[in-house]
């Protein structure tokens, strides 16, 4: 883990909000959380990552909150939420700075190594776990809107032990199939 000093955060509602500006400054150089109204506000998959690592110091009140308890809150408005878990951390962990994908289905943003700040992202990654079933359809309308904005889609399975394998996926074109399909059941 990246060397993050501890950070205190307070539990509002189901967000993670930091207050103290050193702190906002030091998460902020390293691709963490929002902004706003001078306060920064963490992802869900951000401080389950920290508490993980030891790095948060969550509360509500008085009450601490350790990481068990917050993954408990986060499932219940958020059903993915372990897989986006498993790949931010272990995206974070290989040295990658992670921000949350903008639509076409996909799961994270992931900058170049040193590249944070300097340019967009270069990756977006959709989760899927081992087993789940995704349309073709769907998942070659994703990768074309994704190439169209000059991204590389990745699909990040996660298997059954929560080892996370990495598929750099490109348009998929299958006129041939089909017009074998239709030939093979012509009767």
């Amino acid at each position: 883990m990246e060397d993050t000093p501890l950070v205190v955060g307070e539990l509002i509602s189901d967000q993670v909000c930091i207050s103290d500006k050193n702190m906002i400054h030091e998460l902020e150089q390293k691709g963490y959380g929002e902004i706003e109204k001078e306060k920064m506000y963490l992802k869900q998959f951000e401080s389950l990552y920290l508490l993980y690592a030891n790095r948060l110091n969550l509360k509500k009140g008085k009450k601490e909150i350790d990481f068990d308890s917050f993954m408990s809150i986060c499932q219940k408005t958020d059903f993915d939420i372990l897989t986006k878990f498993l790949i931010y951390r272990d995206l974070r962990n290989r040295g990658y700075v992670v921000k949350d994908g903008f639509g076409f289905g996909s799961d994270f943003r992931v900058y170049e190594r040193g590249h944070f700040g300097e340019k967009g992202a270069k990756f977006l990654i959709f989760g899927l776990n081992e087993g789940q079933q995704e349309k073709i359809g769907l998942l070659q309308k994703k990768i074309e809107e994704i190439t169209q904005m000059g991204k590389e889609p990745i699909i990040a399975v996660i298997e059954r032990r929560g080892e996370v394998i990495y598929y750099k996926i490109n348009r998929m074109n299958f006129p041939e199939n089909k017009a074998q399909f239709e030939e093979s059941f012509q009767l």
